[in-house]
């Protein structure tokens, strides 16, 4: 049974024709015919195809969800074939083709790779279907004409999914055999749904998924931030009931209880095989992955370090569609194939600037054994120093410059040889606030040329880019899909609480966030904090940069959108101090190998 507890509720937009690829509820079954095309710039189905319009599955409270089924032309006859679920409430016509031509550069999907038929961030079934599989794609309850009202992961979510699977599974078209795949939320889904172990779910694939809505998306660190999930709202989710109101209940409960509990996936009990995907760019699902590769329970797991952004990943890179294909094909259908010979861990490493990444790179776990952890210490010139400084000193910045690049303490490394980062970073902050009891802190480490400035990378092989270098990108064209920065870290000083025993890793504090413990105004206090996973290729004579500030230091892109985070919080005031040396001796600890 899902936990029990008041949930809060927001109005969402109703499906209306022709909004989100909504068509109007129409219960029928078709045949598409071979060379069928969405629109002109689609690609053209290879066969014909059977599609299932406004299926309806009925789920253990009596609601009924909704999804739609292409699948084989002969499962019509002696062929029984798999299911592929892709599961969300973005509406289940609301397509890639039109989601990848609001986004920047197009995530890079070429024109023509995209049937229409794929669901947002789903397995296009005009590349699956041919291949033996049906694409089921589910409204999840609340969404569409599903009954109910929106609920966003936790056992609510893992049970509609037990039960649709386990309806999926006896229909007559279908082998038993059940399979999970998708991106972002229709990843994240994934682990809740796999947690609650339905018997007809053999594999799943989350390609990039978060695992705790509460550390990683909402509340990273201690420190809200909604704007992603209210340009879904608006954007995107279309439901007749509306949507749980994650602002409402944070404001009820800042710190963990039953409800945010809830949001945390419980990977521990998946026991299925698991093909992991994760990438360092993503800046929501980084550390969901990695908890995902450490903790699923099945020696059949594979881990593969994604150097795109994950829909082109998903849609443009042959490679990953035929493996993704392959490993169904093993899991879901017994084929003796050679997907078991797949490398367990394959990592990729960014060069920055205007080479594209260098990938695989085949290691034996994540993280990598053998790492040269190094801890470096923050020195007063700007500097990081292999010997902690005798002599205390303090650096100082603005926590609420406003400016661009936000006002910042930078502590660089100058490497003399080549040198390769890879795995969890993490930094420890002797810090002080003069102003404010509080104080949200962020770290972010970037790439430095060898004249000393920034560099970035971009989320897509330079072949599919529209600029011919990362100089003639203009700053107006970023954004968080596109260019990377390096990895961050975030903690807000009065959820600096940790609990070692659950610590993922050593390099990654677990905060436990059931507390707050307000500093006092001039007091030092130390802050552990966690970065997301990097994997950065340094030259002889570019530079690492350690950049602390009071202010998101990436592309800002939700920023006008919702309430301003000080209306939901205190944020920061005036300026935050950096202890340096003697007994504040603030370091960060680098993963060399």
């Amino acid at each position: 049974m899902p936990v029990a507890f008041q949930v809060a509720n927001t109005a969402t937009k109703p499906p209306t024709i022709g909004d989100n690829g909504y068509q109007g509820f129409n219960p029928r079954k078709e045949t598409l015919p071979q060379g069928w095309k969405f629109r002109e710039d689609a690609r053209p189905l290879s066969e014909d195809m059977i599609v299932e319009h406004d299926v309806a599955v009925k789920v253990r409270d009596g609601c009924t969800l909704y999804c739609d089924i292409f699948r084989p032309v002969g499962s019509d006859g002696a062929e029984k074939v798999p299911a592929i679920v892709a599961w969300s409430p973005f509406g289940k016509k609301h397509n890639g083709i039109e989601m990848m031509s609001k986004v920047k550069w197009g995530c890079g999907v070429p024109k023509g790779a995209l049937s229409g038929l794929e669901r947002f961030e789903g397995p296009d079934p005009a590349e699956y279907c041919p291949r033996g599989f049906a694409i089921v794609n589910v409204d999840a309850r609340g969404a569409g004409d599903s009954d109910g009202a929106i609920v966003i992961m936790g056992k609510q979510e893992g049970e509609d999914g037990y039960d649709c699977i386990e309806e999926l599974a006896k229909m007559d078209w279908c082998n038993g055999s059940v399979g999970l795949a998708g991106n972002s939320h229709l990843g994240i889904v994934q682990w809740f749904i796999a947690a609650q172990q339905p018997p007809s779910l053999k594999a799943i694939a989350p390609w990039e998924a978060c695992g705790d809505l509460y550390r990683e998306q909402f509340v990273r660190g201690g420190a809200w931030d909604n704007g992603l999930f209210d340009f879904i709202i608006e954007h995107v989710i279309r439901g007749k009931r509306g949507v749980e109101d994650f602002k409402e209940m944070y404001r009820r409960s800042n710190t963990m209880n039953p409800y945010w509990e809830d949001k945390r996936a419980e990977i521990e009990k998946i026991k299925i095989p698991t093909y992991v995907v994760a990438s360092y760019s993503s800046f929501v699902h980084t550390m969901g992955s990695i908890r995902g590769w450490m903790e699923v329970n099945t020696e059949n797991k594979w881990l593969r370090w994604d150097p795109y952004q994950e829909w082109f990943d998903l849609w443009s890179v042959r490679e990953s569609i035929d493996e993704l294909a392959e490993f169904f094909d093993h899991f879901l259908k017994g084929k003796d194939n050679d997907w078991q010979k797949t490398p367990k861990v394959r990592m990729s490493s960014l060069p920055f600037g205007d080479k594209d990444a260098v990938y695989p790179i085949e290691v034996q776990d994540f993280p990598i054994p053998n790492t040269d952890y190094k801890k470096l210490y923050l020195g007063e010139k700007n500097n990081l120093l292999e010997s902690a400084p005798t002599e205390k000193s303090v650096v100082s910045y603005n926590s609420e410059s406003g400016s661009n690049p936000v006002a910042h303490a930078a502590f660089n490394l100058r490497f003399d040889k080549k040198t390769r980062l890879m795995g969890l970073p993490k930094a420890v902050l002797y810090m002080s606030c003069d102003d404010l009891d509080d104080m949200v802190v962020y770290v972010l480490i970037r790439k430095l040329d060898k004249d000393g400035k920034a560099m970035i990378a971009i989320n897509i092989p330079w072949s599919h880019a529209p600029y011919p270098d990362t100089a003639s990108i203009p700053e107006s064209d970023y954004s968080n899909l596109m260019i990377y920065f390096g990895p961050t870290g975030i903690l807000r000083a009065s959820h600096r609480k940790t609990d070692p025993a659950k610590a993922l890793h050593p390099q990654y504090p677990f905060h436990t966030h059931d507390e707050v413990q307000k500093i006092t105004p001039g007091t030092v206090v130390e802050l552990e904090i966690g970065l997301w996973a990097m994997g950065m290729d340094f030259e002889e004579g570019e530079s690492l940069s350690v950049q602390v500030s009071g202010e998101y230091p990436l592309v800002d892109e939700f920023k006008g959108r919702g309430p301003k985070k000080a209306q939901v919080e205190a944020r920061n005031k005036g300026q935050h101090n950096v202890h340096l040396g003697g007994e504040y001796a603030s370091h960060v600890i680098l993963p060399f190998v």
